[in-house]
């Protein structure tokens, strides 16, 4: 049962987490790319690339919540859920999910509708997306790396 639990956790994070990571890496130069021009025709194709974008960070940020439900009962199911790595995931877990939710995606629908709107985006707006999303991204990394090297793991790694 461990082996199952903790193949579909290995993979609720590649399927879910990753999608969330790309898009929304891409997300602030599509943005400023899709800011409106006069006479820019490529305007709509930028703005429909800037909303998908956008939308596979929702629709894979709930997906996501696979992930930590399924490391829990995979650490319960090991025995581990005490150990300090593990604690210290869950809590750069929440901080990532954190930062997703009070950050990153609050801030692409304010950039969503703005260029909906037809409105300018500010630069700055959009640097201070990207380093949220780089924090984001780090916080995720640092997971990952404790999930592989597991210090204190007996398991040799």
């Amino acid at each position: 049962m461990t082996k199952l639990l903790l193949s579909l956790h290995v993979l609720a994070a590649i399927i879910a987490v990753g999608p969330v990571t790309v898009a929304a890496s891409m997300f602030p130069p599509a943005a400023r790319r899709a800011a409106p021009a006069e006479g820019d025709a490529t305007a709509a194709t930028a703005l429909s690339t800037v909303a998908l974008l956008h939308r596979i960070c929702r629709v894979y940020a709930r997906v996501g919540v696979a992930v930590p439900v399924l490391g829990l009962a995979t650490a319960l199911a090991m025995g581990v859920l005490g150990d300090g790595w593990l604690v210290t995931s869950i809590a750069l877990t929440a901080a990532a999910a954190g930062v997703l939710l009070a950050f990153v995606l609050p801030r692409q629908d304010e950039l969503v509708g703005q260029l909906a709107e037809q409105r300018p985006v500010d630069r700055r707006s959009t640097v201070q997306l990207a380093m949220s999303t780089g924090v984001f991204n780090l916080l995720w990394a640092t997971v990952t790396v404790l999930m592989i090297v597991r210090p204190g793991s007996t398991t040799g790694a």
